[in-house]
């Protein structure tokens, strides 16, 4: 994993972004609804695979919602998988998307 690898908010952007250097690595987009922040897709660039980093985007996307005090709606797959592998950590802070929901 790159040791530089960091997670920022980009509210005008309405995602997170993974940044490693100076360099955007990778995103996770989402949309605020009330209390809820629906996380619609994400994705690392190719250049950036296999270094973990999709966990790195992942967690401090999360993270960050939570301590936000926001309520987590993983519409995207690779959040809501994250979420599966990580229950205890999110615990209380996930609602189920509605049956149907975009991807």
């Amino acid at each position: 994993m790159t040791d530089d690898a960091r997670v920022e908010l980009n509210s005008d952007k309405q995602r997170y972004e993974l940044l490693v250097g100076d360099e955007v690595a990778g995103f996770a987009e989402f949309h605020e609804s009330g209390n809820r922040v629906v996380f619609t897709h994400s994705e690392v660039d190719d250049a950036f695979s296999g270094q973990g980093l999709g966990k790195v985007l992942a967690g401090g996307a999360l993270d960050d919602a939570v301590e936000r005090d926001k309520v987590i709606v993983p519409v995207c797959e690779f959040i809501a998988a994250y979420l599966k592998k990580n229950p205890d950590r999110y615990q209380g802070h996930v609602e189920t998307p509605p049956a149907g929901s975009d991807r």
